[in-house]
């Protein structure tokens, strides 16, 4: 069966019925689902951790996790993309977490274009972008920042002595009126709209992994 994609006839003329079997999630209408993105350069544990804390926290379906190509914020480039995606499918722990290359297929570079891109692949899918705690104290750096807050929810997974900190981010200040603290309520809200979620996050970071020479 054909379906009528937002995107046009060039991924199905690519990919034809089995779109979705091999390259594409499937989601179902009205599915909850968790965008992690990032260069998982290398994934560790701490990634399964803040995703299972999302979970929870959001009252979410499943979460994605986006192996990005590159990382536009980082001058050297990652490693092997095809090694970076199988090692994330090796931590991750559960079935609702699932690690895929959907930028590569896609052919985004920024966030704000690959949200876009997954909201016009699955209009009836409810989406929310999820990211560290970190990232939120940069999130003003990235391209476009304005419109992926007003595109979609945003969850912050933080640990909890580090929560205070993201209020005063540049972004959080700029998004004040629009921080939410029923997180269950983020997904299918109105936006802009965010909120923190906390819960015990490890001290990995693939920065040291790489540093190391473990990876």
């Amino acid at each position: 069966m054909r379906h009528d994609f937002p995107l046009g006839a060039a991924l199905w003329a690519r990919y034809g019925p089995d779109m979705f079997k091999y390259r594409f999630p499937y989601a179902r209408p009205g599915a909850r689902i968790g965008l992690l993105g990032g260069s998982f350069d290398p994934p560790h544990a701490g990634h399964d951790l803040i995703s299972q804390t999302a979970l929870r926290a959001f009252g979410l379906d499943a979460i994605w996790w986006l192996v990005a190509p590159a990382n536009p914020l980082k001058d050297n480039p990652p490693a092997d993309l095809r090694a970076r995606l199988s090692a994330a499918k090796s931590i991750v722990t559960g079935s609702r977490i699932q690690p895929f290359a959907i930028e590569a297929d896609l052919g985004t570079r920024y966030t704000a274009d690959t949200l876009h891109a997954m909201q016009r692949l699955y209009p009836a899918a409810q989406f929310i972008w999820l990211m560290g705690g970190d990232n939120m104290l940069q999130f003003h750096h990235w391209d476009r920042w304005q419109q992926i807050a007003h595109s979609a929810p945003i969850g912050v997974i933080a640990r909890p002595q580090a929560r205070a900190r993201i209020a005063f981010a540049p972004a959080a200040r700029a998004l004040q009126g629009a921080r939410r603290y029923d997180l269950r309520a983020l997904v299918g809200g109105p936006l802009p709209a965010w909120g923190v979620a906390t819960g015990p996050l490890s001290a990995e970071s693939s920065t040291r992994i790489r540093g190391q020479g473990l990876w």
